[in-house]
């Protein structure tokens, strides 16, 4: 059953930590999983979370910090000492380790190594902590399964009862020669299922899917998408096998991704905390940047206007329209620009293919604004029956609205899906081609489509 942390369960805790029931706390903690604690940790007080902290051993410490966001898990290690760190980080595996250390001071960094009593965790946790942390080698663990080519069966099941304590979830045994290059791999299946006195290269798989230590974390999530892997190794820049990333590290990066786009095209810069660890000053200066660019984007649409204000004073019916224009226009932008960018994320397009992009889109926009220029003249056909609002010439007005929205809707939905693939070709995030920068543009340049049409098809009144 799935825990869930609720109000009055909090309250208990907090009774519990003001009474120094260790028994009551001891008895709630050792029967939940690593990832509930730190959640009961991230809703509590930082000083309510050391002391329930305290009550843990080294091993369900290391597995809760890990878990913990990352500013509570950073004022939890502040109060703690360079060497209790140490013995907590002693029990993770070696990317996790490498998480918690990159969040310490440069100074505190070095205190923490120098506590570590695995001298080669230390020195593993030191190289990853040289890679992008947004690559490959920022994602892996250096903890693996390898053997030797010549090896046989036996020596390798040998082989993998050593290495089972240090190794968390044993998906697959790799397989490497004399310079530790990576040849393939060995299922455990096959490992079960052969002969004992059978060859490891007589059984191993060469055919194998890698990545190297540069490759970008986002192109590691797609890859792993794409062949439904759980585990994938990562090699160096001559082929040595040094490390490998599971899903549950891939999960994180395809979230994060995720949200960064959303709030992208959302039209708000990414935020690299969560939102209630944002301060104030924080959330104005992402917002505030993108509001001012989309502001002065919108005052083009008051100069817009002007140029056309004699044909406005002599048919003020044409501004009645206005909103529903620009409004179809963006909304279509928009609709255009999230397919866009998501087929993009996912890889069902390529910015080679923009041709053919561009011909579905003409064909939609135009289907979609035939659709909404009918209901536009119906309405004003419609309403001219009841009232005179739109005057004698309601049928000309009617027409120029439905032409209008089939001309602004095929822009709208073109601007929208060849921004993405633009940015995209020229090495930018197709994501800040946002809905709110798209409704924008079609805004401005919907009004001229608008404005232009009347003046064709209402010049008789015009003049």
């Amino acid at each position: 059953m799935q825990f869930r942390v609720t109000i009055a369960y909090l309250e208990l805790l907090r009774k519990a930590i003001a009474g120094n029931d260790l028994k009551f706390i001891a008895e709630q903690l050792k029967e939940l999983h690593p990832a509930d604690i730190a959640e009961i940790f991230n809703d509590l007080t930082i000083d309510e979370a050391k002391y329930l902290y305290k009550q843990l051993d080294d091993d369900e410490a290391g597995k809760v910090l890990v878990e913990m966001e990352d500013d509570k898990r950073e004022k939890l290690l502040a109060s703690l000492t360079s060497k209790q760190i140490a013995e907590h980080i002693d029990t993770m595996a070696s990317d996790d380790a490498a998480d918690v250390i990159a969040d310490l001071p440069d100074k505190v960094q070095g205190e923490v190594l120098s506590h570590l009593e695995d001298i080669e965790q230390a020195s593993d946790i030191v190289d990853l902590l040289n890679y992008d942390e947004n690559s490959a080698g920022g994602l892996m663990a250096t903890e693996l399964v390898r053997v030797h080519v010549n090896d046989s069966v036996r020596l390798c099941v040998r082989e993998l009862r050593k290495q089972a304590e240090e190794v968390k979830n044993i998906y697959t045994i790799y397989v490497v020669d004399d310079n530790d290059k990576l040849l393939g791999l060995l299922s455990l299946k096959n490992l079960l299922t052969t002969s004992l006195n059978a060859k490891v290269s007589e059984v191993f798989n060469p055919d194998i899917i890698f990545v190297k230590t540069n490759t970008p974390a986002e192109d590691v999530a797609k890859i792993m998408q794409k062949y439904d892997l759980v585990v994938l190794p990562v090699v160096d820049s001559i082929g040595k096998l040094v490390g490998r990333i599971t899903i549950d590290d891939v999960v994180d990066v395809i979230r994060e991704e995720e949200t960064e786009d959303v709030q992208k095209m959302g039209g708000v810069s990414a935020l690299e905390e969560p939102y209630m660890n944002i301060s104030f000053l924080q959330m104005i200066k992402k917002r505030a940047g993108w509001l001012i660019v989309l502001f002065i984007g919108e005052s083009f649409t008051a100069t817009a206007m002007s140029f056309f204000e004699d044909q406005i004073a002599k048919a003020v019916v044409l501004a009645l329209f206005v909103p529903l224009i620009i409004s179809s226009g963006g909304n279509t932008g928009s609709q255009a620009s999230s397919l866009i960018i998501r087929a993009l994320a996912l890889g069902e397009i390529t910015i080679t293919e923009w041709w053919n992009i561009i011909r579905k889109e003409i064909s939609v926009g135009f289907t979609l604004g035939f659709i909404l220029g009918l209901i536009g003249f119906l309405r004003v056909a419609i309403w001219s029956t009841f009232v005179n609002i739109y005057g004698p010439h309601w049928m000309l007005v009617g027409i120029t609205v439905g032409i209008s929205l089939v001309g602004v809707v095929l822009w709208g939905n073109l601007a929208g899906s060849l921004l993405p693939i633009l940015l995209k070709r020229m090495g930018l995030d197709p994501a800040v081609s946002s809905a709110p920068f798209v409704a924008t543009l079609v805004d401005v340049t919907g009004l001229v489509i608008y404005f232009t049409v009347a003046a064709i098809i209402l010049r008789g009144i015009l003049l």
